[in-house]
């Protein structure tokens, strides 16, 4: 394609995505330390230290389980959750329906001892906020799916940016910065160097970002095809109607997974499990496996496990994406790395936002 197509693509493409970009690099910069924000703002804890045998011994998760019943008399607990990072707590999310797609409470335990220690606070607070802004504007499956779409946008606009960037880098060496010459030349040389500098860090948050916007799809297609064919063949057996044994549960997927540890574990009747069985999501133990998931069947009643399995490629990829979209994969230094970059791309949004307005004045 001509230079000036190449030229027309990068500019429409940036200027239709620019303040969406902008509001996602914003709101991206708390969701980069939420686990240390929320330990700061009082959202979430950490598991009190405890020495000896109190360290290694846990608690009926069953009678956790109940404590968080009596809380809330009139909701059910919908899942179990466990954070791979925080080994000695355990979390109860509470709904008014089994299969409810919200939620009414979200329970921290101490595992080791049953104790309950937070209640996290739902559709308020700071980093609730910056959460629902960043994923879907508030706005539900819309509102993810546009996100995505202007994700799509940004690829575009960076590998269109990469063309027309060519030519200037055989009239000037790299990093240059004309500080000699008009406002715009100024401006639009820090703009391609910064521009130039983040590429591949926009590109992957970017790419990322459109997987992570797919999220309730892909669980939704894995939901009508693979969960279905699971739960096919006990159709004809009873629903469970009271509340089943988690700790049972919990056991017989440790002993189907031995070398994994429960991510999360959903109750009968979820629209992540059967009527008649809990699923639990079985996690690895390093970097990688810990966000890649295997399934464990179990039926609620017998507390047998009738069936295991692995993810589809399209649930690991999602599962891959959430964390490196917010780079939480190497500790603190990469969360500092994803910082800096964030705000250098921000500086190339607002200075690409500037040149189109001093052209458009001229």
């Amino acid at each position: 394609m001509h230079y000036r197509t190449w030229y027309a693509i990068h500019k429409w493409t940036s200027l239709v995505c620019m303040v969406f970009l902008l509001m996602l690099c914003v709101t991206g910069l708390p969701l980069i330390f939420s686990h240390e924000l929320n330990h700061a703002l009082g959202n979430s804890v950490e598991a009190p230290a405890l020495a000896g045998r109190d360290a290694a011994r846990r608690a009926d998760l069953d009678a956790i389980v109940a404590d968080a019943q009596r809380r809330r008399p009139h909701d059910v607990p919908q899942f179990i959750v466990a954070e791979a990072d925080e080994p000695d707590l355990v979390n109860v999310r509470m709904a008014a329906r089994v299969d409810d797609p919200g939620l009414t409470a979200y329970y921290t335990y101490d595992a080791r001892t049953g104790a309950f220690l937070s209640d996290y606070p739902l559709d308020s607070g700071f980093m609730t906020v910056m959460l629902r802004l960043h994923t879907d504007m508030y706005s539900g499956l819309p509102g993810t799916l546009l996100l995505g779409f202007m994700g799509m946008l940004l690829a575009a606009s960076i590998v269109s940016g990469v063309v027309v960037y060519g030519p200037h880098m055989r009239k000037l060496k790299f990093g240059t910065v004309r500080h000699a010459r008009a406002g715009r030349i100024s401006w639009l040389d820090r703009h391609n160097v910064l521009g130039m500098a983040t590429l591949a860090w926009l590109f992957v948050v970017g790419l990322t970002g459109t997987v992570n916007a797919l999220n309730r799809p892909i669980f939704a297609q894995w939901q009508a095809t693979e969960l279905a064919a699971l739960a096919a063949p006990y159709a004809h057996l009873p629903p469970v109607t009271a509340t089943p044994s988690a700790a049972a549960a919990v056991n017989a997927a440790k002993h189907a997974r031995p070398h994994m540890s429960l991510s999360f574990m959903a109750y009968p009747g979820n629209g992540f499990a059967t009527p008649r069985h809990f699923i639990a999501f079985m996690q690895g133990d390093t970097a990688v496996t810990s966000k890649l998931l295997d399934i464990v069947m179990i039926d609620a009643v017998t507390h047998d496990v009738v069936a295991t399995g692995s993810m589809p490629w399209t649930v690991s990829a999602l599962m891959l994406s959430q964390p490196l979209h917010f780079g939480d994969y190497g500790g603190l230094a990469l969360k500092l790395l994803w910082l800096l970059l964030d705000v250098l791309s921000i500086v190339v949004l607002w200075s690409g936002l500037v040149l189109w307005w001093k052209r458009r004045g001229a």
